[in-house]
């Protein structure tokens, strides 16, 4: 009798040690969301369809199997919760600052996401992040690059790129080595702004760090975001004969300011362009009239001499997408990394448990397709310690990695030739 009560005692043990390793298998293997937040539709829609291939192609790679050496490719999904797929859910912000508060809420309460990636425009992340920071979700930042982002003393709040402090500090440090290297004075800059959030942050940068490198701002230039005529802002700078013009704009003022500036003959030395003109329909709309511009990026595929990995991310990208990857979709890219490395170090999709893995982040630089010596966020501010940008130019089409000269792939042209030439 004693041995029957025994063993079936050990039977229903058995049977609940079995239950309870079923539902942790389970449990482990489940489907974690992520929410990523973009501008779908409206002005500057073609950039953030840009972005969301970037952060498809991040997530393919983690939940499948793929003979990469980088991070998760090689094996399914997570493999500290049992192969745990991520599963990203869209947010449309329409480019609106209201909006993107909206449906980063409704990612968090409704799609139950456990963090947030994306953004974008430096405005509608101000707003979109405020709302992650109130329901303690983590928000991944890779887009954009506004220093005050930062500044907030935020908890749940991590930047992945490098802000527009350390950008503008690089591109004056770009104009003072081609300075150097054409034994010219490049002194008098003009810095040309749209005026939001991201537009006024970077003048701010930009006229923090003028003195120090010894130039002068001969023009302070901001307009409205999505102007529809800019011919007083550029007589305004073909008044002040700047050497160099830097111009922080999204994709329809950078369409339209290079059509404004051929129409009135507006030519310095060089043209520093950022953000919208990297996006796809800048090229496609402006043709040869973009040639021979600077651009800011943190991204380029001339990267691939120095770094394989870069070559045979963008063959997954052209297989899937049919293009080369942009420096757009290659910075959004990174997030879903950084993310899923946090879910996975702290084994567990509890948001608690992700931001503490996040300020225990110490990616290295073959774990990213950019120029990042990795990933490892300041203990205060959260940005990442070790990002850094480089410099393309515009030459017969395509954007070239001209700067740092050591990650150069083709010399750069100057001066800007002139329109008529």
């Amino acid at each position: 009798m004693l041995r029957k009560n025994w063993l079936s005692r050990l039977l229903v043990a058995t049977a609940l040690v079995v239950l309870a390793l079923g539902s942790t298998i389970a449990l482990a293997a489940e489907t974690i969301k992520i929410g990523a937040v973009y501008p779908l539709t409206g002005a500057v829609a073609t950039t953030g369809a840009d972005c969301r291939t970037g952060v498809e192609l991040a997530v393919d790679i983690i939940n499948g199997v793929y003979d990469l050496d980088f991070p998760f490719a090689k094996s399914e999904g997570l493999p500290n919760l049992g192969g745990a797929k991520i599963e990203v859910v869209f947010g449309d912000t329409r480019g609106d600052p209201t909006q993107g508060m909206a449906e980063t809420e409704r990612l968090i309460t409704e799609e139950g996401v456990v963090a947030v990636i994306g953004g974008y425009q430096s405005g509608v992340v101000k707003t979109a992040s405020m709302a992650s920071e109130r329901l303690q979700i983590p928000y991944v930042l890779s887009d954009a690059t506004s220093p005050a982002l930062t500044e907030r003393g935020f908890e749940w709040f991590f930047r992945v790129i490098p802000h527009d402090g350390i950008q503008a500090k690089n591109a004056l440090e770009m104009v003072k080595d081609i300075e150097a290297k054409e034994g010219t004075k490049l002194s008098r800059i003009a810095i040309l702004w749209e005026n939001t959030e991201w537009g006024a942050n970077v003048a701010k940068a930009m006229r923090d760090w003028m003195d120090e490198y010894g130039f002068t701002m001969v023009a302070d230039v901001p307009y409205a975001y999505r102007a529809t005529d800019v011919t007083s802002e550029v007589l305004k700078l073909k008044s002040a004969n700047p050497d160099v013009v830097i111009h922080a704009s999204y994709v329809s003022d950078a369409i339209l300011f290079t059509q404004t500036f051929k129409a009135l003959d507006f030519s310095p030395k060089m043209l520093i362009g950022m953000a919208g003109y990297l996006d796809p329909s800048y090229l496609s709309t402006v043709g040869k009239d973009g040639e021979y511009f600077f651009v800011r990026a943190v991204y380029g595929l001339d990267l691939a001499a120095r770094k394989p990995i870069v070559a045979e991310i963008n063959e997954l990208y052209k297989q899937k997408y049919g293009r080369d990857m942009s420096p757009n979709a290659a910075r959004s890219f990174s997030a879903p990394f950084v993310v899923a490395d946090a879910i996975n170090r702290a084994g567990s999709a509890d948001p608690a448990a992700i931001r503490k893995a996040l300020l225990e982040t110490n990616m290295a630089a073959d774990d990213l397709i950019s120029p990042y010596e990795g990933v490892r966020f300041d203990p205060e501010t959260h940005d990442n310690v070790l990002g850094k940008s480089l410099y393309l130019q515009i030459q017969d089409g395509q954007f070239r990695v001209v700067w740092p000269f050591d990650l150069a792939a083709v010399p750069y042209v100057f001066p800007f030739p002139g329109w008529k030439k």
